[in-house]
């Protein structure tokens, strides 16, 4: 039987993991799939670069078209990075009848629809497992494992370098800034950190997850996005007294088929499993009607992590070519997209306000969330040093988003009691 040809554009991080375990395990990989694979070109920037592994010059090319083009190539992984050049390859490459693997978050987020049905009109496969949650399979979990369930929710820590910032804030005490610095020196956030720290790294993925979850086209309009830029070393000290953890979640969610997607920093109760992953790590919880709640953890990113579910999914490609059976596992939502309002969304809320410190105050304050029907499960009002003001600690029950926005915005209204809403968070777990 003939070698399966794939190439490769991208040799960064991720694709020199790619090579390595394709050249490492070429035992194993024929023993799964029953072919030899081989990856005859690979699409570099520059052939004379230096590199950590040895690849034939003659298998390196600065012209996409040599990867595309080339008829004897029959997979195409793409792990260059950016959306519109690997869009324009991508279906290129979809055109000529090749199939694709991808770990293009970003480019799945914004437009996997358009991808998945030109993978569906031409009969090719197009799989994208590590561009979710790195060496979790978690895509392919949604897709087959689920596939007998209603899923209800999907909640998640899906960026490593705003775990890693929220973990030595929780476990050392340090500011955010601080922090932050240190990660990009130790290389876990970049120069410019506005994709993962603002929630939008985080976004594309809950996308992402959402469609796949609930079979609807989820946009990455449809999310909402808060990031940590604003966390305090405060709030995270308050959560720990309260016996909670803050981590920056994406929360799907699904009642009646109508659905909501976020990305915010929540205190997730500490004995809930989500709080107890740390550093750059991570996890999504999943609910089912059938099953329950299920838990999958692990690296999120790196070259090997990801790497690996890049070969996994090019493994599954070369066993469907062997079946004959390419294109007919393609991904295509098939409801209709119902979002749900803020009076629909739900959930608890932690509140910290600075008020007057005088006689009335607190129970002006619980008035306003009487007037709105938002109960309290707890209350704490406290002097604070830093401030003339006292501070007041509020724990609601479950409330919706509307409700709670309205609250707010009376407290806004309230010049002279309440002289700042220092900090709002949803409450998980």
């Amino acid at each position: 039987m003939k070698p399966i040809k794939v190439g490769l554009l991208g040799l960064g991080t991720v694709g020199t993991g790619v090579v390595r375990i394709v050249e490492g395990h070429r035992e194993d990989l024929l023993g799964q799939t029953g072919s030899s694979i081989e990856i005859a070109k690979i699409l570099v920037q520059d052939k004379s670069k230096t590199r950590s592994i040895s690849v034939p010059e003659d298998k390196l090319t600065e012209s996409a078209r040599d990867v595309i083009e080339n008829p004897d190539i029959q997979v195409v992984i793409e792990v260059m990075g950016g959306i519109e050049t690997a869009k324009s390859y991508i279906l290129e490459a979809l055109e000529r009848g090749k199939h694709v693997v991808t770990a293009n978050k970003d480019l799945m987020a914004l437009h996997g629809p358009e991808i998945l049905a030109k993978a569906a009109e031409k009969g090719c496969d197009v799989y994208y497992e590590a561009s979710v949650a790195g060496g979790i399979p978690i895509i392919r979990t949604l897709i087959e494992g689920f596939s007998s369930d209603r899923i209800t929710k999907i909640m998640g820590i899906v960026n490593g370098t705003t775990n890693y910032i929220l973990t030595k804030m929780s476990q050392e005490g340090a500011a955010y800034e601080e922090v932050l610095k240190e990660a990009q020196a130790l290389g876990y956030a970049e120069a410019d950190p506005t994709s993962d720290v603002e929630g939008l790294d985080a976004a594309r993925k809950m996308a992402i997850l959402g469609t796949l979850g609930f079979h609807v086209n989820v946009a990455l309009a449809d999310v909402s996005v808060k990031g940590i830029s604003g966390v305090s070393k405060e709030d995270i000290a308050y959560a720990k007294r309260l016996g909670y953890e803050v981590k920056l979640l994406g929360i799907a969610e699904r009642q009646d088929d109508q659905i909501s997607v976020s990305v915010q920093p929540t205190m997730v109760r500490a004995s809930h499993p989500l709080a107890s992953v740390n550093g750059v790590f991570n996890a999504v919880y999943v609910y089912g009607e059938a099953v329950g709640e299920t838990m999958f953890y692990g690296p999120g990113a790196g070259e090997m992590p990801t790497a690996t579910s890049v070969v996994a999914d090019l493994v599954a490609v070369v066993r469907n070519l062997n079946l004959g059976i390419n294109g007919r596992q393609v991904f295509v939502p098939y409801k209709e997209k119902k979002l749900k309002t803020d009076e629909q969304i739900a959930s608890k809320y932690f509140i910290r306000l600075h008020v007057a410190d005088k006689a009335g105050v607190l129970a002006q304050i619980t008035n306003i969330f009487a007037g709105e029907d938002v109960s309290l499960e707890s209350v704490v009002q406290q002097p604070n040093a830093t401030t003339p003001h006292a501070e007041i600690i509020i724990i609601t029950h479950s409330a919706s988003q509307a409700a709670v926005n309205r609250v707010l915005a009376a407290f806004g209204d309230m010049e002279g009691i309440v002289h700042e809403i220092k900090s709002v968070y949803r409450v998980e777990g």
